[in-house]
């Protein structure tokens, strides 16, 4: 069976399916550019698809890199036999291999062994065939004294610790106490009595039973989390029938025989001395990666929609990063992110210069025409607010956004924002930041290390390197979904373009810096470094606007222009026909390009004219554009504002697993519990979405939000 066969099965695929891209990615080609050009190839598999079947091959290969492992090692200690192997051979998982290597694998000195070095591995097989005589236990281990072996007892005692050390390893023993355990075993956590929790953080956790198969991935990670703050003390309880039972399937105890007592003090004894504690570790660990995973993916999701956030193209933005004592950064960008002026205002306590702050701003918005205010989220974000609401309330043409500012200063201190911004304070580039944010959030969000966005759950607890994995793989999804413009994009940006990675990207911009703008796409191949394969997966992610070749403007891969030529040629049009001639005369094309056989007279596959037909059409679409903008205000409200049953618009900022987090435009962002959503809806950040007020705590800071008509 190839790997293609099983992942096949388990994603519900097609084999052939699974093997092209099995191909297709050990031949060196992306996942976006599979995803995007290579569809006849995979049946159009998308690319959480072809992630799923990448990872699933990592894993296989992986598991069978271990298989041989083990193989080669119990082969070197002379114990391989031809059942142990086929087991081997035959194991799926990753535990199972493990559990079947558990008793040749190498291990510091243990009582067992000890006790094998004394010469007592005989006894110990005489307890386990249970030996029918008529002597007495004592006189059964009498041949067994030595000098190192001075009683009876002591021969007794080591026999049993062998006896248990091999129930404790034996495979079929542990896999069915660790099925039974993550099914019925009870997750216990208690406080630590003298442990301290001012907060009381954890407190829902001081005196915590559930099963485990009921457990919640957040449950889980506030446990591991209080754990490690030596706040909760946690075990998992494993009833005595599930590996008394186990036990007994491969061993029991024969009344008959003078060993039986000796046989069921062993089995204890392996229970409780290494059995158990092996499947608790076992257990803990499963919940972890599962809580783990489940936390990456919500955090992978919001970035994703945080990402896809639709751009405010065409405004001039005024960056505010609110203070109090240090003051208000500002920084006007022009529509296309070039700053234009910066400086400070000490609106706020302990300055308090608001009147001379409003004349300020009121002059900056009419010498640049400013139309968008961007407010950071921080600290005195609020108390800005007013201000600018202020300032915006009788201007009809200025609005102004909050934005999400995590990250800015991470931002603003980096070696790319000194680039980018040589003769900018520190402190005033996070301003800059904060304005580019709402112009495009992708291009913007991009230059930040996806982790300190923080719209994650517990993301510091989990894998890190997973994590990283994660939020690489969306970043990349939605940077060669939209498209980059090759002459203007940053090199953190061009870093996430299929096929280029940092180093490229710094080069592809020196290029760019030395000898001018890209007239086509073509003259990336002059780029130091960058061959034909990389030219081959970046070229369809990357746009030229106002080039030599109007195509270079589209999602259309240079390999397929003769095929979009010749679309163009059936409806009399040239790639340099005006967007607004060529659609028209392209809709009577429109029921011919889902034909194969027409396809196939213009070389290309179905899919491939699909996509070709549409970048014709509608040419150098953002995919962004189909979602709704953001909330712009020109007025603020307070939490005094807000009664029960108010209906308000808000925007979501973060999603997690009780629920969504909400900006209702007042100071505390409201929480839409998981059960006031309805079962069909799934929210992402950055969705504009109507809520009710159902509670107001001023007191405690808490905004409960409810469904309208629910």
């Amino acid at each position: 069976m190839t790997y293609a066969d099983p992942i096949a099965s388990q994603l519900k695929l097609r084999p052939s399916q699974v093997t092209a891209v099995i191909d297709l990615l050990d031949s060196g080609n992306t996942i976006p550019f599979i995803a995007r050009y290579r569809k006849e190839a995979t049946g159009s598999l998308d690319e959480e698809q072809l992630r799923h079947i990448s990872e699933q091959v990592g894993k296989l290969r992986s598991l069978d890199e271990r298989r041989q492992t083990i193989l080669n090692a119990i082969t070197e200690q002379e114990k391989l036999t031809p059942e142990l192997r086929q087991q081997i051979m035959a194991a799926q998982t990753l535990t199972e291999l493990e559990d079947l290597y558990q008793p040749y694998k190498p291990k510091r000195r243990t009582r067992a062994s000890i006790a094998r070095e004394k010469g007592l591995e005989p006894l110990a097989q005489l307890i386990f065939s249970q030996l029918r005589s008529e002597q007495t236990p004592e006189e059964i281990a009498a041949p067994f004294i030595t000098d190192d072996v001075p009683t009876r007892e002591d021969a007794l005692a080591g026999a049993r610790d062998i006896v248990a050390e091999v129930l404790s390893d034996h495979a079929a023993i542990r896999q069915r106490v660790r099925e039974k355990a993550l099914q019925w075993g009870i997750l216990r956590s208690e406080k630590i009595d003298s442990a301290a929790d001012a907060r009381e953080v954890y407190a829902l956790y001081y005196d915590f039973a559930l099963r485990v198969d009921r457990v919640r991935p957040h449950q889980t990670l506030a446990i591991n989390r209080g754990e490690a703050e030596k706040v909760l003390r946690v075990h998992v309880d494993i009833a005595e029938k599930d590996w008394l039972i186990a036990m007994r399937s491969v061993v029991r105890p024969d009344p008959r025989s003078p060993l039986a007592a000796q046989l069921q003090a062993a089995m204890e004894d392996a229970a409780q001395r290494l059995l158990l504690p092996a499947i608790e570790r076992d257990v803990r660990r499963t919940l972890g990666e599962q809580a783990e995973e489940h936390a990456i993916a919500i955090f992978a999701e919001n970035l994703r929609n945080l990402l896809n956030q639709p751009p405010l193209a065409g405004h001039t933005v005024l960056g505010l990063d609110p203070g109090f004592r240090t003051g208000c950064k500002v920084a006007i960008v022009d529509a296309t992110g070039k700053v234009l002026e910066t400086g400070t205002i000490y609106p706020h306590p302990p300055q308090n210069r608001r009147e001379e702050t409003l004349k300020k701003l009121a002059l900056w918005v009419k010498r640049h025409g400013v139309t968008l205010i961007t407010i950071g989220n921080g600290t005195a974000s609020r108390e800005t607010e007013q201000l600018v609401a202020e300032l915006t309330r009788p201007l009809d043409t200025v609005q102004y956004l909050i934005v999400n500012e995590a990250g800015a200063s991470v931002y603003s201190a980096s070696k790319l924002a000194k680039a980018e911004m040589p003769d900018l304070d520190v402190t005033l580039r996070g301003a800059v930041s904060i304005a580019r944010r709402a112009q495009d959030p992708l291009a913007e969000l991009v230059k930040i290390d996806p982790k300190s966005i923080g719209i994650g759950l517990y993301q510091h607890d989990v894998n890190q390197k997973q994590l990283s994995e994660a939020l690489t793989a969306v970043v990349e999804l939605v940077v060669n979904r939209v498209g980059v413009d090759l002459n203007t994009a940053s090199p953190a940006l061009l870093t996430y373009v299929a096929g280029i990675g940092p180093k490229l990207a710094e080069k592809i911009v020196a290029h760019r810096d030395k000898h001018g703008r890209f007239a086509t796409r073509q003259s990336l191949i002059d780029v130091n470094g960058l061959g034909s394969k990389a030219f081959e997966q970046c070229a369809g992610f990357l746009r030229i606007l106002g080039g030599e070749n109007p195509l270079d403007a589209s999602a259309i891969h240079p390999e397929s222009y003769g095929v979009a030529t010749a679309v163009l040629q059936r409806a009399s049009l040239t790639p340099h026909s005006a967007p607004a001639e060529r659609e028209p005369a392209l809709i009577a094309l429109r029921q011919r390009i889902a034909d194969k056989q027409f396809a196939a007279e213009l070389g290309a596959g179905v899919p491939t004219l699909i996509d070709i037909y549409e970048q014709l059409v509608r040419p150098g679409r953002d995919p962004r554009a189909d979602l709704p903008l953001p909330i712009l205000r020109n007025d603020v409200l307070s939490m005094d504002d807000l009664r029960e049953g108010m209906i308000l618009q808000g925007t979501v900022r973060n999603v997690v697993d009780f629920g969504a987090f909400i900006d209702i435009g007042v100071k505390q962002d409201g929480l839409l519990h998981r059960s006031k959503i309805p079962r069909q809806t799934r929210l992402g950040v950055g969705d504009v979405v109507e809520v009710t007020i159902l509670s107001v705590e001023k007191e405690r800071n808490r905004i409960g939000l409810g469904w309208p008509q629910a």
